[in-house]
């Protein structure tokens, strides 16, 4: 790996981080009745969105875009259950071990070209 494209997976890093931060205010946000998670929730969006353009600099849309959004699935549904203690059945948990497969499955299939 090129020192470029470490550079391009710790800006997805960040951005998938907070994304999660985002989407953790908004469920704390209530409906925007609660004003410090709502402004956390838009600045960590604005911030999330930022660090994903900095990392299509460095990387295919395709391998950004659905690692971004298959880990983020995967880290919300955790917090929901961790932070909210919402239920996980066990479909859920495979419909997401499907998702993770997809995502490696990409980015193996984008390395072999």
């Amino acid at each position: 790996m090129k020192a470029a494209d470490g550079i391009g997976w710790l800006f997805l890093a960040l951005a998938i981080a907070l994304e999660l931060s985002g989407t953790v205010s908004m469920k704390m946000s209530e409906g925007f009745t609660r004003l410090w998670p709502s402004v956390a929730m838009f600045a960590s969006y604005g911030a999330a969105f930022t660090f994903l353009n900095y990392a299509l600099r460095y990387m295919d849309m395709s391998i950004a875009y659905a690692t971004w959004s298959g880990i983020g699935i995967v880290l919300i549904t955790l917090a929901g259950v961790r932070l909210f203690g919402e239920r996980l059945p066990l479909s859920s948990i495979m419909w997401m071990t499907i998702i993770v497969i997809g995502v490696i499955g990409l980015n193996m299939s984008s390395k072999a070209h």
